[in-house]
């Protein structure tokens, strides 16, 4: 009787390198949405246009006055009322730092308000103020 050799059965290997790249694609994956998951800080807001838009250079510390629609005022994404603005303002610099503040103004935001937050920060003698705008098209 004949027999023919059985061929030698082969063990089942788990292929790495494929796992690999699926692995890191999860990864990016999983970056990339929780990035844009997260909310920014402060409230969004829809910013003016204008045909005069210029880039601030200043050596000076600065801080970011949001302006949202219905009154609401954030200084660097912190809600503040007006009364308390300079001080907190103010309060974000030393001594011997000049501070320039950024206004980023919704265009849903009462003009009224703008003015009451210009008032302000030009009456404590902060003289650097800038309004924040997107660039017209």
């Amino acid at each position: 009787m004949r027999q023919w050799q059985q061929s030698p059965r082969k063990k089942a290997r788990i292929e790495i390198i494929p796992m690999i790249d699926v692995m890191m694609f999860l990864l990016v994956f999983f970056v990339l949405i929780s990035v844009n998951v997260i909310p920014a800080l402060g409230i969004k807001t829809q910013q003016p246009n204008s045909s005069q838009t210029q880039n601030l250079k200043t050596p000076d510390k600065q801080v970011v006055v949001t302006l949202g629609r219905e009154g609401l005022i954030q200084l660097d994404g912190q809600a503040v009322e007006l009364a308390r603005l300079v001080s907190a303002i103010k309060a974000k610099a030393t001594a011997s730092e000049h501070i320039a503040v950024i206004v980023n103004s919704d265009k849903g935001a009462e003009v009224q308000t703008l003015v009451d937050v210009m008032d302000a920060i030009k009456a404590a003698g902060l003289g650097k103020v800038a309004l924040a705008a997107r660039e017209r098209k």
